[in-house]
């Protein structure tokens, strides 16, 4: 005995009495909840428990009547009793004796299909009788079939798998017990005393089975008296130290047991002295298994009966069990609460063990729950708070573990019993917080809802789980042969998992909490918005997968939205604070950008090339048939491989980012333009700077000496500076330049068609998508007209006052008039026409040469009024001049074939006006220059006529004109005018 003892104590860190209930209730079955009772401290062992709390179901079930209590087990033969030897065989007398003697075990069993309680839990009843008894412990002879128990009291042993022999001798026990103390109550007695008191070793024959029941009663008065007592102890109580020092003598020597031995008459004063007290003082009960955690202990014993040992059901016969059971309360101090707390957690645990499948237990625990949760609003006893917290955490806890994760724990085959299993966690949880926690009453409570508190976290929680899940997936799902990029996948797998919340898992949750789709969408919108928001800070270019990526992104939040919306239409809000709760992941923003980089990449790339391609350009007209620049053709190639690439993105925004690449390249095609009209100067840049103001010398026959040369008017060179054979302001370089611009210009056109067509055909498309935006290159339309412009005339300035500024200056009306006439510049310029004729565009091929003819007008009347003093004009002369002046205009009507005649006879309009002036006779133009001057100088001094500017607008009106026309008159007249009145010398 001492040996078990030891063994006992040694073990005891592991094997105390909450392993003890945790082992009886998995018996037969699967794993179940680790035991909510705190642990004993007591090394007992779940068949102790059992056997003691069989005892106290026994006695608690006798009667207190005078006869004797006679119960003989239903067996072939009665197994070894207190004698040693085998009983006799059980005779129809006594088997009727023990029926009456004892009703409440001894009643018969009978259909219990109408069973109230099972009807209450929502229990089905079976649907006939159980072909054999409960468990294994009621099998007969060997070879027999199993057979049903016949009493209660048969189906209670079955079911505490108490053996016979272990039954015979408990009964054998109680008829000595009753007959010692006749009539009185089993909550009088402490059982173990009383077992301890009526065996002695030579009533079990076997020493170790002898042993092994002394140190079960020895450790069970320990609980109940030492380790936990009903009543606390005081440190100086005698009767405790007594009680110690005998259990502890036991580890070491066997204690004599028996009535008469004189250690048990020191036990028994201890046991009694220590049994009997109460809080007030008077009691007749034994308070020797009402303690906690003790009493629950043994009452989860009996509990367990309920649930048939084969497959964990509920027994049939429920109501009978439970009658039985409630005649312990005496003993064990329990009452109907702390009774619906222990069948409530002892049907949740068995539909645990059942793997979850048996879903009448779920419903039966789930009504008994409620039942506790009544209870726990009308009680503040700290003890059964104290138990109900740890009753409810210990399922709380397994409901949660399974709940913060319902993906993993459910799916469309166990679905049904997520109803329950969150049911049981939010009645939990509410118990637990509303009814147990201090903190939460010192609070108003509709501070705090918190069913919706918890699923919104079972929610949060498990699709967080199930997301990161689905990561690991769609990163395993990504390889060489299926190179769509990760969170592609991923977008695709969260709006599945989404669906499938949805439609699986918030219709359940949403008893709870109505806007349980909102709040797992919007978890999955945060989930994944964090990812992508690391993505898209990574990126810095535009790819097909970053594409993807976004345009699965963008998908992913409408479908994840609509969700939320759907979901929240009848809330308060209208859902706003769930909206709130998914800030946009701007993918449409993000791809915007990259698009925008994509295009500053290509625009900067097209500028540069536009920058050393044209320092490098001749412009020769030979490149090519249509003589235009080969950089041209070049530049809007590569426009249009932009547009081409820019329409082939696959982006969902084309139109709304078109105008940035419009613009982007319209700079682009406007710096060509510049770049190719630039260098090439102005009309100003070939205009002669005019010589000084001179007077002719009147009296000599010549107008100069042969050794005298012409005084030509100052040139401002050429910006280029080339004059050799590869000067790009020779004439047909000029030509290809204007050229380029004309071509370029009509190119711009078909860029404009062939951007609307790509826009029809982008996948995001629309019937009118072209209205309203304005497609147009308007920067380069309008440097392309302003550089033709340009051109036009620095290609006729150029030709008229550099390449033929030699016939201008050095031959036309110098020395005799009638000798040096225009027939020369005609001769020069023909060839010139015909250059530009064959070589610009026809569409400004009349331009460049109207450019020309008012060049040619200009230097003709420039020679007129600005020829420097080697010329000089008489009267007779303007006829000449006049003839010559035709020929001239005839030049660029060419029969017909030349330019308009309107045109012709608009450029020559201020030519025209000047020649009458010089057909008027001298007096008449001073008189008319000093009229003019006048006019304009009314506050100058009388006789002082001020040198009028030379403002180049010539007209017979302007007074510089006139007096130029003085300046270059042949009349000693207007020479002595010119002395008197300017003092202007004879030559420079």
């Amino acid at each position: 005995m001492s040996r078990l003892f030891r063994e006992s104590r040694r073990d005891s860190s592991s094997s105390n009495g909450s392993s003890a209930v945790a082992a009886a209730s998995s018996a037969g079955g699967g794993g179940g909840l680790p035991s909510p009772f705190p642990d004993l401290g007591v090394p007992l062992s779940a068949a102790d428990l059992r056997e003691a709390a069989y005892e106290v179901l026994v006695a608690s079930s006798r009667t207190t009547g005078g006869k004797p209590l006679t119960y003989i087990p239903q067996a072939a033969s009665a197994a070894g009793g207190g004698g040693g030897g085998p009983a006799s065989p059980a005779s129809a007398s006594s088997l009727s004796s023990a029926n009456t003697s004892s009703p409440s075990l001894q009643r018969s069993l009978t259909s219990a299909a109408a069973s109230k309680m099972k009807k209450a839990l929502g229990l089905r009843s079976s649907a006939s009788s159980k072909g054999g008894s409960p468990g294994s412990g009621g099998v007969g002879a060997k070879g027999a079939p199993p057979r049903r128990p016949a009493t209660v009291g048969e189906l209670m042993r079955v079911q505490m798998r108490v053996s016979e022999h272990a039954d015979a001798r408990i009964r054998r026990g109680l008829l000595r017990i009753a007959a010692s103390q006749l009539g009185r109550r089993a909550e009088s007695m402490v059982l173990p005393l009383e077992f301890l008191q009526q065996f002695k070793a030579s009533d079990i024959p076997d020493p170790q089975e002898y042993e092994a029941w002394q140190s079960r009663n020895l450790k069970l008065l320990e609980a109940g008296l030492l380790v936990h007592p009903l009543v606390p102890l005081n440190k100086s109580d005698v009767s405790a130290q007594r009680l110690r020092q005998i259990i502890r003598g036991a580890y070491d020597r066997p204690l004599e047991t028996g009535k008469n031995s004189e250690s048990m008459q020191v036990l028994r004063s201890a046991v009694m002295s220590l049994a009997g007290r109460s809080d007030d003082g008077t009691s007749d009960g034994c308070h020797w298994a009402d303690g906690f955690p003790l009493n629950l202990h043994l009452y989860q014993m009996l509990v367990e009966a309920c649930f048939d040992n084969d497959d964990g059901t509920v027994v049939d016969e429920i109501d009978e069990v439970m009658e039985l059971l409630k005649k312990t309360w005496g003993i064990l101090g329990i009452n109907q609460m702390l009774h619906n707390l222990c069948f409530a957690w002892a049907l949740f645990n068995h539909f645990v063990m059942s793997g979850q499948v048996d879903i009448e237990l779920l419903s039966a625990a789930e009504n008994q729950l409620a039942e506790v949760a009544k209870d726990a609003k009308t009680t503040k006893d700290p003890n059964y708070s104290k138990v109900l917290s740890s009753t409810l955490s210990s399922i709380m806890g397994w409901t949660e573990k399974r709940l913060l994760a319902y993906h993993e724990t459910f799916n469309t085959s166990n679905i049904e019993s997520m109803q329950g299993i969150v049911s049981i966690g939010v009645s939990a949880a509410r118990v637990l917080v509303e009814d147990i926690s201090h903190e939460y009453r010192r609070r108003r409570k509709e501070e705090t809802d918190v069913a919706r508190s918890r699923i919104e976290t079972y929610i949060r929680s498990s699709l967080r789980t199930a997301f990161a899940q689905r990561m690991e997936e769609a990163d395993s799902k990504r390889s060489s042969r299926n190179p769509t990029p990760v969170l592609s996948i991923l977008a695709t797998d969260i709006g599945d998992l989404a669906i499938k919340e949805k439609n699986l898992y918030s219709p359940i949750l949403k008893t709870w909490h109505p806007l349980a789709s909102g709040v797992a969408v919007a978890t999955l919108h945060s989930c994944f918005g964090n990812e992508l928001k690391q993505f898209i800070a990574g990126l810095t270019e535009l790819t097909p997968d970053t594409v993807q990526v976004l345009k699965a992104a963008d998908k992913l939040e409408k479908d994840l939205v609509n969700i939320a919306v759907e979901d929240s239409v009848d809330s308060d809000d209208g859902g706003k604070s769930l909206i709130r709760e998914m800030p946009p992941y701007e993918a449409e923003n993000a791809i915007a950008n990259l698009v925008k980089v994509w295009i500053k990449e290509r625009i900067d790339r097209l500028k540069g090339w536009v920058d050393r391609t044209l320092k490098q350009e001749t412009w020769n007209p030979a490149a090519n048939r249509e003589n235009i620049a080969p950089s041209c053709v070049e530049m809007l190639r590569m426009v249009g491989e932009t547009l081409d690439a820019f329409f082939q993105l696959p982006i969902p925004m084309h139109p709304v980012l078109l105008p940035d690449l419009m613009f982007g390249l319209d700079r682009s095609l406007q710096l060509y333009v510049s770049k190719a009209k630039s260098g090439c100067g102005t009309r100003n840049s070939f205009m002669p700077q005019l010589p000084p103001l001179t007077r002719c010398e009147v009296g000599s026959n010549l107008l100069f000496k042969k050794k005298e040369k012409p005084q030509n008017p100052q040139y401002r060179g050429s910006q280029n500076g080339t004059t050799n054979g590869a000067d790009p302001l020779a004439l047909p370089q000029l030509c290809v330049r204007l050229n380029t611009l004309q071509f370029m210009r009509g190119e711009l056109e078909n860029l404009e068609k062939k951007i609307k067509t790509g826009l029809r055909n982008v996948e995001s498309a629309q019937a009118d998508v072209t209205d309203g935006l304005d497609i147009k290159f308007e920067l380069c339309q309008t440097a392309c007209q302003e550089g033709i412009q340009q051109l036009c005339e620095t290609t006729a300035y150029k030709v008229t006052f550099y390449d033929l500024g030699h016939v201008l200056w050095d031959i036309l009306y110098i020395g005799d008039i009638a000798s040096s006439r225009v027939e020369i510049l005609l001769r020069e310029l023909d060839p010139i026409l015909e250059t530009i004729s064959g070589m610009v565009h026809n569409k400004v091929r009349n331009r460049a040469i109207t450019a020309l003819m008012k060049a040619t007008f200009d230097g003709f009347l420039l020679v007129l009024l600005a020829g420097g003093p080697l010329r000089a004009f008489t009267r007779q002369d303007s006829q000449i001049i006049e003839d010559d002046f035709k020929a001239l205009k005839d030049l660029f009507l060419a029969d017909g074939d030349g330019l308009p005649e309107e045109l012709v006879d608009k450029a020559s309009s201020q030519v025209k006006n000047i020649l009458p002036l010089l057909r008027t006779d001298s007096e008449s133009l001073i008189d008319r220059f000093k009229r003019m001057m006048a006019e304009s100088n009314r506050s100058a001094a009388k006789n002082r006529l001020p040198l009028p500017p030379t403002t180049g607008h010539w007209s017979p009106n302007e007074p510089n004109t006139v007096l130029r026309v003085l300046c270059y008159r042949y009349d000693e007249t207007a020479t002595k005018f010119l002395k008197k009145t300017y003092n202007l010398p004879k030559k420079i």
